[in-house]
């Protein structure tokens, strides 16, 4: 049995962790509203520490899971770097972006401690249900030195390439769904105010091409029911729009509709505030067209 460290306990790298110390004991959990870790540790299944150094001093596997790659920075800064123990691998489930996973993995090379980016996608019910998918990037025989470890909540793990290739995989991913939700809104607030019922819209748009995740799923169970639970921050959905544009341009690649999602989410964010859920980006939408997509 690995020894194991946990850091970010939010919305989905709680049940990430408590996942992971239901198959692997002994794990040792951190966050920064102790709170949280103190909580998990009380299951009996977990412990927490006081600080990350405490958390990672005789881990084999770290694994990360914060809103953005510089929480990653600040952590490493704040004394988890010297902390880790030569011959480990540090995972990073953080919807992060490359070019810091790039840096932060020279960074712990020099110290023999290897690193993985490792986002996963599925939202809270797949990190509950153990099946969210993690997108890896890295040296693949460091992966398969972890990947029992990340199967404790995901079922589907794919080496996507070199260090960053997993961040970049899936802010391109997320941006896509950016784009999905602005667009089915844009096309059933035309079709309100065409005379089209919004539920009868899906129905044909669900058996027909412009179907997508969105649109199955999303907005039959959330806009038309105006519920929008929290299950994911469209604050964060901004940033991995922004990153999947700013990655697009890094490699010289044309991309007006992802930079349009990224211009969109950051518009939503600033109207709607921080703790608005992603899908409530339709609002921004319905408030420019003036019609409720219901």
């Amino acid at each position: 049995m690995p020894t194991i460290a946990f850091l970010g306990l939010g919305a989905i790298g709680r049940p990430m962790a408590r996942r992971l110390a239901e198959r692997f004991p002994g794990v040792v959990v951190w966050n920064r509203t102790a709170a949280v870790a103190t909580e998990l540790a009380g299951t009996g299944t977990a412990r927490a520490a006081a600080s990350t150094a405490e958390a990672v001093r005789d881990a084999e596997i770290v694994i990360t899971c914060f809103p953005t790659s510089q929480d990653v920075v600040q952590v490493l800064d704040a004394g988890m770097e010297h902390a880790l123990r030569p011959g480990a691998v540090l995972v990073d489930c953080t919807s992060g972006d490359p070019a810091t996973s790039r840096l932060i993995a020279a960074r712990l090379a020099a110290r023999d401690v290897a690193f993985i980016d490792a986002p996963v996608s599925g939202g809270t019910s797949a990190a509950e249900g153990g099946t969210l998918t993690v997108m890896c990037g890295g040296n693949e025989a460091v992966l398969d030195r972890v990947r029992d470890v990340l199967a404790a909540f995901g079922s589907k793990i794919v080496h996507c390439g070199d260090v960053g290739a997993g961040h970049a995989l899936k802010a391109v991913n997320n941006a896509l769904l950016a784009v999905h939700i602005v667009s089915t809104a844009e096309g059933l607030a035309t079709l309100v105010k065409a005379g089209v019922r919004a539920d009868v819209a899906l129905d044909v748009i669900n058996a027909s091409s412009g179907r997508s995740n969105a649109s199955m799923n999303l907005f039959p169970e959330r806009v038309l029911t105006r519920a929008f639970p929290r299950t994911f921050r469209l604050a964060l959905l901004d940033k991995d729009a922004r990153v999947a544009a700013g990655v697009a341009h890094e490699h010289d690649v044309p991309a007006p509709m992802l930079q349009l999602a990224a211009d969109l989410m950051t518009s939503a964010h600033r109207e709607l505030g921080e703790e608005a859920d992603h899908v409530e980006a339709v609002k921004l939408v319905e408030r420019r067209a003036n019609v409720e997509i219901r």
